[in-house]
Parts: C-alpha cells; structure tokens; sequence
C-alpha cells in the first residue's frame, strides 16, 4: 500500500505534539503515577488507538483496518511481557517510584527510534528477499519455544555487556541524585545509577523488538501500518506499566500465552506459501489465546489474594 508523505508527516508530528504534552506539560515536575491516573492514561491511548483505527478503515479499508488492529493487539500483547522486566528492574536498582515515569518516558522515545529501524529493515529484507520470511517465521517458532521453557525471568545487570562497557567508559555515582542521568563532581562528570537503569531498559526493549517486529510482520508488511501500530502500542506502554505494576505478578500464564502466540505466527510465516491463514483468523486465534491466559491466571492466583482466616 503506497501512503502519501502526508500521512506520514501528520502521524509524527502527532506522536511528537503528545510526546511533547506529556514530558512538557502533563508530567513536567515528577510525581508519583496513581493507578488511577495510570488507568485513565491508559484508556486515552486505547481509545486514541481505536479512534486511529476508524481513520485506517476510512482511509484504506476494512482490510487495512483488521490488519492495524491485529498488529497492535500482538504488540500490545508482547509489551506486557516488558512490564515484568521492568518492574525486576526498578526493584533490582531500587529506583523510587517517583523517578520511574522520567526513566520509561525517554526508554520509550529510545525504543521508538529503534522500531523504526527494525520496522524498515525488516520489510526491506522480505521484499527483496522473500525467503527471508522463512527465518523469521523459524526464529519466532525457537523464540516461543525458549520463552515457553524458560519462565523465570531473573534480571542480571552486571553481565549485561552494554552495561559492562559503559562502567569501563564513564565512573558512575553509588547513589541516586535526585532524577538527573549525569551529575558533575569535583571537576569530573558521572553517571549516575538512574542512567545505568535507562540502559538496561533500552537493551532489554531492543530485545523484546526483535521478537515483535518479525511477529507483525507475519501479519502485514505494510509499512504505514506496522510502524502506526507499534508506535500506539509502545506510547501506550508507560501508562500500562503503572496501571499493571501492583498485579502484574498474577500473570502467571502470559508468558505461556505469549510463547503460544509466537509459535503461532511464527508457523504462519513459514508456511505463507503454502495455507494462507486470513489476517482475521489471526487476530480471533491471538485474541483467545491472550483472554484465556490472563483469566486463567486471575483464577489460577484468586486464592492468593483472599485474606487469610484466623485460626
């Protein structure tokens, strides 16, 4: 599908406009993100989604709009999956929550720049090569496989090489100072450990974009629509963090549901030649198995949160 550069130079100037809002305006002085507020945030950007979706369909067509939708639910889906690491993470670094919205916002700008590069890459490489969609349909098939059998996530930053190497480069404070990234003491500039957390978080998001780009990819190759819906999936991930955070322990099923899903899409992408499986289908099928597995859990994990009775 050609896009007129129209579209394109609307659609980022809004994700800018409302990256700009909410650093500039909304969220200018650091607070403590409420659930409620996170929650609320929450349900603008699905609706912001939903609405977006309408201009697809009346734009491009039913089609294109299934499409779109399809692709954010995946991306939506396997973005909660970051909302484990992160909340390892802030735990593990023993980050206040007050400095935790500064820490997400610039993650996700940075995730941004970089599913973007992915995005084009990614479509680049099928169209001119189209075995190419082979490897990824393969990759994705091992990439559920591990996550399936490897359900404890344990987070280990000094063996995190980017991290590795940044201490080699720069000296980094013991303690927090405040919620600035670098600070200057004694004539010498260092980091402190609120960047080092930025820095795990981006190399865990390059992660995790590695396994979601080539996932909407066995859905569409359209680049208008990958790149749209990866950016309300991801814009929409700080708000999910937050609202999530306090009862995200009780999935303990979505990460089986995830890894079925990119088997899934994975096996998709390797037989594209041989069944066609409609984009509709995909979204029912990815769409149960999503529902099923986080209600599962909530049951599975009700007893746990019922007060304990006295003996």
């Amino acid at each position: 599908m050609e896009v007129n550069a129209t579209f394109w130079i609307g659609f980022n100037l809004f994700v800018l406009l409302m990256l700009a809002l909410d650093l500039g305006v909304f969220n200018r002085k650091a607070h403590v993100v409420s659930v409620k507020e996170a929650l609320t945030w929450s349900g603008v950007w699905i609706c912001l989604s939903l609405v977006f979706n309408g201009l697809i369909y009346h734009w491009f067509g039913k089609d294109k709009a299934v499409e779109f939708f399809t692709g954010y639910v995946i991306e939506k889906s396997l973005s909660v999956d970051n909302i484990f690491v992160f909340v390892l993470v802030f735990k593990y670094f023993q980050i206040p929550s007050i400095y935790q919205h500064k820490i997400l916002f610039w993650g996700i700008l940075g995730a941004l720049v970089m599913r973007v590069i992915f995005i084009f890459a990614g479509v680049a490489l099928i169209e001119k090569f189209h075995w190419t969609i082979y490897l990824f349909g393969v990759f994705l098939i091992y990439t559920g496989y591990k996550m399936f059998t490897e359900q404890d996530k344990q987070i280990e930053p000094e063996k995190n090489p980017v991290i590795k190497l940044f201490r080699k480069v720069m000296p980094i404070t013991h303690d927090l100072k405040g919620d600035k990234f670098f600070v200057k003491e004694n004539g010498r500039k260092y980091a402190t450990p609120l960047f080092l957390v930025l820095i795990l978080i981006e190399t865990t998001d390059l992660i995790f974009a590695v396994d979601s780009i080539p996932a909407i990819l066995a859905v569409t190759q359209d680049r208008f629509i990958v790149y749209t819906s990866n950016v309300f999936a991801i814009l929409g991930l700080r708000s999910l963090y937050f609202a999530l955070a306090h009862v995200i322990h009780r999935f303990i099923y979505l990460s089986t549901g995830l890894a079925v899903i990119l088997v899934f899409v994975g096996l998709k992408m390797v037989l594209v030649d041989v069944i066609k499986i409609p984009t509709y289908v995909s979204l029912i099928v990815i769409a149960v198995i999503i529902t099923a597995s986080i209600v599962i859990s909530l049951i599975k994990t009700r007893d746990d949160q019922l007060p304990k009775a006295e003996s």
